[in-house]
């Protein structure tokens, strides 16, 4: 069955009880800065020490690697949607080329992960908040920003989309200003109160560039992974922006770019000013650099832009869950009245029901006697999921080169390397799993993921006997 006989040629069910259609109301520019944004995070700006403790100044190749990958996980993502502009999500893909229960999976997967992933940082904007405010309740913040979130969310996509530019604006400049903070230390012949001074050789002369050997480089990516959690949502938005064609491959082409300046060069920049023995794990060394550069309010900018970094993540799950729940219930395989759009052409039940969840990120602050641990087994768990997310995707271009061949031929977005370099991309996501399950702190986690499958499969089969053995896409594709 080709891709151009699906569903998703516009038939009736893809819209709502009003007859409407999510709109394109995403630009070029909101499309270009979510791309970048959802793989800039609270994993970069915290992370990262950690990751420079574990990897010394091989940490800068330890973001290299992890991006290097999963570009050409987003190129193959980028040629099936654009192969049919009715594709709404990768959702959509599976439903497609996996069947309906590859649909199933991976939709309520993705929906899960992002709801996890969510209530993490929604959980870690209290801390935030009560750097200023030490005596606001737990609760209060995270309310804020999630009614904050969905106003804009039910308003239209569009404000969606500029809540978003203005979040990744954001840490773009702070990232930015990492990186024109360090070359001023280094040229200026920089040296620390204790003696230490901003030099190149900081790369290399404590232990070389792999100071703790390549077992240090590897734990490196234990840390690293959830920093990339998010780059894939600009598939998400494709069906809802405008000239998919042109700005999809521009988003998308931009990644490699953008990844070396603002991850390689800004813990190049670290390292080469702090170094790597003197990043302290868990203090971010954004805070760490411009306080050495003399700028007392470094703490209180740094935190701005956590809170920033953590609300954008907050936004994009809030976003992602909504269109998720949206694209299942056209399918017959999410509650029907999430497929209701609003007149302006959202799906409001989505959203809310989203927030909703969001919302019980709230119940970390007062279970967990440590948020840390709590955080981490949160973030870790997350990373495990988007794991097989992105794997998920590489299966299905697999599976599209083999059965829709004159597509791919049609294609001006071919993925390079193709089948070969999507099973070396599947090998690396295999490896990246073994290297999470060998460390101690994040076992737990690894061996938990598992329990979501057990769930989710038998409620396809639940879900398919309930609908008299149908999905809706196969009772509407009848060709």
């Amino acid at each position: 069955m080709s891709t151009e006989n699906k569903v998703f040629d516009a038939g009736p069910d893809e819209k709502s009880e009003e007859g409407q259609e999510l709109q394109r109301g995403l630009s070029n520019r909101h499309l270009q800065l979510i791309a970048l944004g959802g793989a800039i995070g609270t994993g970069m700006f915290m992370g990262s020490s950690n990751t420079i403790h574990e990897a010394g100044p091989s940490s800068m190749l330890v973001y290299a690697v992890i991006g290097f990958f999963l570009y050409f996980m987003m190129r193959a993502m980028g040629e099936m949607l654009l192969s049919n502009l009715k594709y709404r999500s990768f959702r959509d893909i599976a439903e497609d080329l996996l069947g309906p229960a590859g649909g199933f999976i991976a939709g309520w997967t993705y929906w899960f992960a992002w709801v996890v992933a969510a209530m993490g940082d929604l959980a870690a904007i209290t801390g935030y908040a009560q750097f200023w405010w030490p005596e606001v309740p737990k609760w209060l913040p995270a309310a804020v920003l999630a009614g904050t979130l969905l106003v804009l969310n039910l308003l239209a996509v569009k404000y969606f989309g500029e809540a978003e530019f203005w979040f990744a604006l954001i840490k773009l400049v702070a990232v930015g200003a990492l990186v024109v903070v360090a070359a001023c230390l280094l040229f200026s012949g920089f040296v620390s109160p204790d003696g230490q001074p901003a030099t190149v050789e900081n790369l290399w002369n404590d232990g070389g560039f792999f100071p703790k050997g390549f077992g240090g480089f590897l734990r490196g990516f234990q840390i690293a992974f959830f920093a990339f959690v998010g780059l894939e949502i600009v598939g998400t938005a494709a069906a809802e922006t405008k000239d998919p064609e042109r700005n999809l491959p521009k988003a998308i082409n931009a990644i490699p770019v953008r990844l070396a300046l603002f991850y390689v060069l800004a813990l190049a920049a670290i390292t080469i000013v702090i170094p790597w023995r003197e990043v302290v794990p868990g203090v971010s060394p954004f805070v760490s650099m411009f306080s050495l550069a003399g700028f007392g309010a470094a703490a209180h900018v740094m935190n701005f832009v956590l809170l920033t970094a953590a609300a954008s993540s907050d936004n994009s799950g809030l976003y992602s869950t909504s269109r998720m729940a949206y694209g299942l219930a056209l399918d017959g395989q999410a509650p029907q009245a999430f497929k209701k759009l609003s007149k302006r052409k959202v799906p409001r039940n989505a959203l809310i029901c989203s927030c909703a969840l969001l919302m019980t990120g709230v119940v970390f602050q007062y279970t967990s006697e440590d948020i840390v641990q709590a955080f981490e087994l949160v973030t870790t768990i997350t990373a495990v999921l988007f794991l097989f997310i992105w794997a998920f995707i590489v299966v299905c271009y697999l599976v599209y080169r083999k059965k829709n061949p004159e597509l791919h031929e049609k294609s001006v977005y071919k993925m390079p390397g193709g089948r070969v370099m999507c099973w070396v991309v599947l090998v690396f996501f295999a490896i990246s799993l073994v290297i999470l399950y060998f460390d101690e702190d994040k076992r737990a986690a690894v061996l938990w993921t598992p329990v979501w499958f057990l769930i989710i499969i038998p409620c396809y089969f639940i879900n398919k006997k309930a609908r008299g053995g149908k999905s809706a896409s196969a009772q509407d594709v009848a060709q």
